[in-house]
C-alpha cells in the first residue's frame, strides 16, 4: 500500500496541471466560419480531468463570450462558440477563477491564449493582448507542423521574463506512452530576452505554460503562493 501511495504522489507531481483551451480548429475556411471551444483543467498528456468552476469569463478582446457547462473526462468543464464574419487575426483567453492545489500548497491561476487566422488573414498574430502574463510567439502559430521549431517570448507586465520555466505537455488524444513519468512534462527555460525555443515532435494540440509564482492568497487561515500561468496553445499539422 505505501509503494502505491508514492507512486500516486510522485504521478501527481510529475505531471502538470493544465487549463486546456482547445479550438475546433485554428484556420477558419469560407465554407466553416463557425469555431467551437473546450476549457478543461486537466492533465493533458494523461488525459485526466478535474473539475474546472466557472471562469470569469472567455474573452475576444474586452469582449464576453457566453460559456455553458459541460462534462469533459468525467468532471465539469466549459464550452462556447464563435461565428467569425469577417477576416482577421483573432486571439481569445480565459480567465479563470483562482483554484487552490492542497497537493502543491499554491494557487493556480492560468490564463490560456489560442490565436485564430479567419479567411486568410495573418497580420498581428504577434501582437500582445496586454495580459499581465502572456506569451508571444514568435512563429505564424497557425501553421506549424510537426518538427517545426516553435518560440516564444514571456512577457511579465509587458516586459520580457527571464529565467522562467515553461512547461510543454500535449493534448494527447493519440494514446501514446511515455519511457517514464519524468516525460510527461516537458520543461525549458527563456533567456535574458524572455525568449523560449521547443520542437514539437508530434502532431496535435501542445499546451505551453510560462509559470510565474507572485502574490499569496489565504485559504483556512494560512496564506500561499499564487502560480500564476501565462499559457499559449498551438497547433502542429
Amino acid at each position: 500500500m505505501k509503494t502505491f501511495l508514492l507512486h500516486i504522489l510522485f504521478s501527481i507531481y510529475a505531471s502538470a496541471h493544465f487549463l486546456a483551451f482547445i479550438p475546433t480548429t485554428d484556420n477558419i475556411k469560407d465554407d466553416s466560419p463557425k469555431i467551437n471551444f473546450d476549457m478543461m483543467f486537466m492533465h493533458p498528456f494523461e488525459q485526466t480531468g478535474m473539475t474546472m468552476e466557472k471562469p470569469i469569463g472567455l474573452f475576444l478582446d474586452k469582449k464576453e463570450l457566453p460559456l455553458t457547462s459541460v462534462n469533459k473526462y468525467n468532471h465539469k468543464a466549459w464550452s462556447s462558440s464563435y461565428t467569425f464574419k469577417k477576416p482577421g487575426v483573432y486571439q481569445f483567453y480565459v480567465k479563470p477563477t483562482l483554484y487552490f492545489e492542497p497537493s502543491e500548497e499554491k494557487y493556480i491561476s492560468h490564463v490560456p491564449k489560442v490565436i485564430i487566422s479567419a479567411f486568410g488573414r495573418e497580420d498581428g498574430w504577434d501582437e500582445p493582448v496586454g495580459l499581465k502574463y502572456e506569451i508571444i510567439p514568435l512563429v505564424k502559430p497557425f501553421g506549424v507542423y510537426k518538427g517545426n521549431l516553435f518560440q516564444g517570448k514571456v512577457l511579465h507586465n509587458g516586459k520580457p521574463a527571464s529565467n522562467v520555466e515553461v512547461e510543454v505537455e500535449l493534448y494527447n488524444t493519440f494514446g501514446l506512452k511515455t519511457p517514464s513519468d519524468a516525460h510527461i512534462t516537458q520543461v525549458v527555460k527563456t533567456d535574458d530576452n524572455g525568449i523560449f525555443s521547443f520542437v514539437m515532435n508530434h502532431k496535435g494540440w501542445w499546451g505551453f505554460a510560462a509559470l510565474i509564482e507572485e502574490g499569496e492568497e489565504e485559504y483556512k487561515g494560512k496564506k500561499y503562493p499564487i502560480e500564476n500561468g501565462a499559457l499559449l496553445w498551438i497547433k502542429a499539422y
